[in-house]
């Protein structure tokens, strides 16, 4: 009986919030993966807060899918294919992957040439759920002879990129992680003639008997907003 119990109490609290919160006070908690923020959100944060000064935005970062219910969890980002049990999803952007490097590295000329640089390979998520790796890419460019297993292995996407920023390798780089780098030109997008659109994309997420609080309304349209503005 304790979930539905708990269940019952958190329908009660959030009828409560909705009839004392018909504003932006107070505040917003909001879960996304740790390179998510460091890469995406932070650099545009100061807009939302700009446009919603009353409401305080708590990150919540975490690799790992957090209960929106018992942490208490407001809204958040996702990464996927826009499937998660007891949660509303909207796509946010879509994904492209490509290598990246350093500016300050010799410009490679065609895809054979990775064959004498290190690969950086992105291991924050399971290659079996659909996550893009150095293999699919290397045969999606109809590259043969090199073993997309072998590299330096990191399991943060900011972490990636930013050995690759130092000139540690070539980062198989996601387009939304990167974006920011590659237009300061911290980092260089090498093959851009070749295609690559991730199985996966980003999705805005929020419990559905939440989806009326107008601090969640506001941060989801924003959201979307920033999505298309990229």
């Amino acid at each position: 009986a304790l979930p539905n119990i708990r269940a019952g109490f958190d329908r009660l609290t959030l009828g409560l919030e909705e009839l004392k919160e018909g504003s932006l006070n107070g505040v917003l908690t909001v879960t996304v993966s740790p390179a998510f923020a460091a890469k995406w959100l932070l650099p545009r944060i100061e807009r939302f807060q700009a446009a919603c000064p009353d409401t305080d935005v708590r990150l919540d970062t975490s690799l790992k899918p957090v209960d929106f219910v018992a942490q208490r969890v407001d809204i958040g980002v996702r990464y996927g294919t826009g499937n998660w049990p007891g949660l509303a999803a909207e796509k946010m952007m879509d994904e492209e992957v490509f290598p990246v490097c350093s500016p300050a590295l010799p410009r490679l000329k065609n895809p054979a040439d990775l064959a004498a640089h290190t690969l950086i390979h992105d291991q924050s998520m399971d290659s079996s759920a659909g996550f893009p790796t150095w293999e699919a890419w290397l045969r999606k460019a109809g590259v043969s002879g090199i073993s997309a297993r072998r590299g330096l292995k990191i399991n943060n996407s900011a972490a990636v990129l930013q050995a690759a920023i130092e000139g540690h390798g070539i980062a198989l780089a996601r387009s939304v992680m990167a974006h920011d780098d590659i237009a300061a030109r911290r980092l260089v997008r090498l093959f851009p003639k070749i295609s690559f659109s991730s199985a996966l994309a980003y999705y805005v997420v929020y419990r559905a008997d939440c989806a009326g609080l107008p601090r969640i309304v506001a941060f989801r349209d924003w959201l979307l907003k920033e999505a298309t503005a990229r």
